[in-house]
């Protein structure tokens, strides 16, 4: 016993030493943007300032619909990013001001609160305008419902250009624009925006996903596989009976003909 306090006093030491070092590794990057979409300002366990929706009463529906739910995947001062969010029944986005060359990462953070299955709400994210960075996002698909998901984008800025996988753009009154487009299935929806200059390499992210609904139906599998295997029959083997020599079932019928037909010939003399 005192072997196994020692080992989770280690383990709970390690822990908050990696999540300093996170923190520590993250405040040292340039927050450029951030943005609570539908809500109001928060401050995050990494120490990112997240400002209130500016797009409060002018574009789309903020949300709060979320608040009723857990989220997977995140500490409990974190959810607040996901249980808030923004939806339009058209296209929207956000103008996030860059000034500096650099490498940039823009995380969008995403939540599906709602819907119970795939392919209800499926969307594009477009970047300045030219560059699809997120294709056909069905949260729920990726995550499932009430489990946090952040896109990760990196991008770069150089003399008044956005360069995105080698494909340029360019930056408007030193403005770039991220869209969320209305695609058949649903409204587009973000929860959370953040800009940092630095390299994705340098981003703290989201643990795994959680698997307890597939270690549950593994934990079945395997226990209907056990009663299978200790299953035995009961009693001996039953005879196969179109296996029984024809012989013997003929035998008692060549008896009755054998004693039918001399009887039948003294009839006959009769």
């Amino acid at each position: 016993m005192k072997m196994t306090a020692v080992w989770e006093v280690h383990f709970l030491t390690i822990s908050t030493l990696l999540f300093v070092l996170c923190v520590q590794s993250l405040q040292s990057l340039e927050v450029i943007y951030a943005i609570n979409a539908g809500g109001e300002g928060h401050t995050d366990s990494y120490g990112i300032r997240y400002a209130r929706d500016p797009l409060m009463g002018k574009v789309g529906t903020a949300s709060d619909y979320g608040k009723q739910l857990i989220i997977g995947r995140v500490n409990a001062i974190d959810q607040i990013l996901y249980q808030t969010e923004r939806y339009h029944h058209s296209t929207f986005g956000y103008d996030i001001p860059i000034s500096e060359d650099g490498d940039y990462v823009m995380i969008l953070k995403f939540c599906e609160v709602y819907f119970n299955s795939p392919n209800m709400k499926v969307f594009d994210v477009v970047l300045n305008g030219d560059h699809t960075v997120v294709t056909d996002l069905d949260i729920f698909e990726r995550v499932g419902r009430g489990v946090a998901h952040d896109e990760y984008i990196p991008f770069k800025v150089h003399t008044g250009k956005l360069i995105y996988n080698d494909e340029e753009s360019d930056i408007l009154a030193g403005k770039i624009r991220v869209e969320f487009i209305k695609g058949y299935r649903d409204n587009p929806k973000i929860n959370a925006i953040a800009v940092v200059k630095g390299n994705i390499e340098d981003i703290p992210q989201l643990g795994p996903i959680p698997q307890e609904p597939d270690e549950y139906h593994n934990i079945q599998e395997d226990e209907e596989e056990s009663t299978v295997r200790s299953r035995h029959t009961s009693g001996p083997r039953t005879p196969d009976p179109y296996s029984i020599d024809d012989s013997s079932v003929m035998l008692p019928i060549f008896v009755a003909l054998g004693a039918f037909i001399p009887l039948l010939f003294c009839l006959c003399k009769l």
